[in-house]
């Protein structure tokens, strides 16, 4: 009998135990892809942040208003390129639980300032051009069933329309990104209607952030001083750091989430390690039988100790194989749910490799001391039924 048939009729002596065991590994193998997808979603934003990109916000808090006229201020600052601003809007279509991100900004720069943001130059112009349209990613457009040209109501939560309706816009542009740092699940629609709907009910808008590129071979650090020094003694005193610093604030804004994702990883590590040595040991009892007979036969403790190897690393090699295509999958429908909190769910090959690598390692552990104790099992013994 060759070692693979061996190994598979070794296997296939408790069916039940052999099929739970692989389900354990494919839950374990998907959830460890999950979880570390989790935390490179939430790393992109400060990994692929754009270098020559400053965000100008209130030194008091992220959610405190700046006054208008600091934009024009802002790009008189030697090495500032341009500048261009966001407001939160914080509302939602028709009921709360439809909510996802929506943004006040400037028609002329916001393309400008964000290529990766990808839309047809005529969907611009149609954006530009009426100041009651917005673009709007293609998941959002896909999860709502909108297309060009419809009309979206959003009730606005923080900022109410003067006239207690909601506020309506005008689809003239649906932007898609590759890149996981810029999500398609966003409404991007005009200042100048904000501000003048608001001031109907002489509530002006402030602005919540102002995104600021600064010139090639620009001194960053000092630019960023510049701004911060030019309204240090204004009303409203500003902050100011790189992109990559702001998505950083803006992740721990969680709470330290890789470090919980991490102990939670580990555990489930730990745990489907511990069924996988249990299961191996009660096979290596069930077939100490055949064990001492393969080696009366002549067969050495070197291919017994390689024999439970070898079925160990099957057993973890299937489960992880089906928990790794089960991850591969089901990411649509996980970035799907997750897109309103953990936008750009996308599984990378590097996760893709470290579960692999996670598989061979619960393998050969879980292999290593069944094996070891076959290798030391003496025929006489084995044959007698006792350890």
């Amino acid at each position: 009998m060759s070692p693979f048939k061996l190994v598979w009729r070794n296997l296939l002596r408790r069916p039940l135990r052999s099929v739970l065991t692989v389900l354990s590994l494919v839950v374990a193998i998907f959830l460890i892809c999950g979880l570390r997808t989790l935390i490179t979603t939430l790393n992109a934003g400060v990994e692929l942040a754009d270098s020559r990109r400053l965000a100008a916000m209130s030194a008091v808090s992220l959610f405190g208003a700046l006054p208008m006229k600091y934009q024009a201020e802002i790009e008189q600052i030697p090495g500032v390129e341009m500048t261009t601003k966001f407001q939160w809007f914080g509302g939602y279509y028709r009921s709360q639980k439809n909510f996802f991100a929506q943004f006040a900004v400037d028609p002329d720069t916001m393309f400008a300032m964000y290529p990766e943001c990808q839309i047809p130059p005529q969907e611009i112009e149609a954006f530009r051009a009426n100041r009651t349209a917005c673009v709007i990613g293609r998941q959002l457009a896909k999860e709502y069933g909108w297309n060009i040209g419809d009309t979206v109501p959003i009730i606005g939560a923080l900022h109410p329309h003067p006239d207690d309706t909601a506020w309506e816009f005008q689809v003239a542009g649906i932007y898609h990104s590759d890149v996981p740092n810029f999500d398609n699940r966003t409404m991007f629609f005009h200042w100048d209607y904000f501000e003048e709907t608001l001031k109907k009910g002489d509530l002006p808008p402030g602005v919540g952030v102002f995104s600021i590129r600064v010139e090639k071979g620009a001194d960053v650090p000092r630019v960023i001083a510049d701004v911060e020094q030019a309204f240090a003694d204004s009303e409203q005193r500003v902050d100011c750091v790189t992109e990559a610093e702001f998505q950083r604030q803006f992740v721990t804004m969680f709470g330290n989430i890789p470090l919980f994702v991490g102990w939670i990883g580990s555990g489930v590590v730990l745990a489907i390690l511990l069924a996988c040595i249990n299961t191996m040991l009660m096979a290596m009892r069930e077939q100490s039988t055949d064990i001492g007979i393969l080696k009366a036969l002549g067969f050495t403790d070197g291919a017994m100790f390689a024999l439970l190897i070898v079925q160990a690393l099957f057993l973890c090699a299937l489960g992880g194989g089906l928990g790794m295509l089960f991850a591969w999958a089901t990411q649509g429908a996980v970035a799907d749910w997750l897109g309103a909190m953990f936008p750009g769910y996308v599984i990378q090959p590097e996760t893709f490799a470290l579960a692999a690598g996670v598989t061979l390692l619960l393998g050969l552990l879980a292999g290593l001391m069944p094996a070891w104790s076959a290798r030391r099992l003496r025929p006489v013994q084995a044959l007698r039924g006792t350890d």
